[in-house]
């Protein structure tokens, strides 16, 4: 599945997503404690179920890869001036790779959920020996689904109609 992941689009050809992969409790414990506090695990009513997934896959960006690959001859800018990330396609990518993963775990029979990056970034690359220069973007839990799967709250939210969203020749 990881290795159809790899294969998603990469700005450039730059191809600087990297995971970590977390097996078993006592590796998937790490993600857990660097990421969530006492207080949200004991009001969480999805943790029970979160939590008992056996692998977490932790994709990371390098942010300063994609920088060097755009002042190639191939990719820098004609004027010399350095290229304005007004999209970080470092997270695009890796977003790709994720949605990639994702896809194919539903595929495959296998339960799967992303959890973004709201907190522990610093602490988790820390007790994974991650380097500073990559960015987190978050975690993909792989297992079995609980059942019942408590639904989001934000499953409430109705979905925008397509003539809602979609514009044709103008907005």
């Amino acid at each position: 599945m990881l290795a159809d992941a790899l294969r998603a689009p990469s700005a450039g050809n730059t191809q600087s997503r990297e995971f970590v992969i977390l097996e078993g409790p006592a590796e998937t414990a790490q993600y857990w404690q660097a990421t969530t506090d006492e207080a949200w695990r004991s009001t969480s009513r999805r943790i029970e179920g979160l939590s008992r997934a056996p692998v977490v896959v932790l994709p990371f960006a390098d942010p300063e890869a994609y920088l060097s690959r755009y002042r190639e001859p191939d990719k820098a800018r004609s004027d010399g001036v350095e290229v304005e990330w007004v999209v970080p396609f470092w997270f695009v990518d890796a977003a790709y790779a994720v949605m990639t993963l994702l896809l194919r775990a539903t595929d495959e029979g296998i339960g799967a959920a992303f959890l973004g990056n709201f907190r522990g970034e610093p602490a988790l690359r820390a007790a994974l020996g991650v380097p500073d220069r990559y960015r987190w973007l978050g975690a993909v839990l792989l297992g079995e689904a609980a059942q019942p799967d408590p639904p989001s709250s934000s499953l409430s939210r109705r979905s925008r109609p397509i003539d809602d969203v979609v514009h044709r020749g103008h907005w």
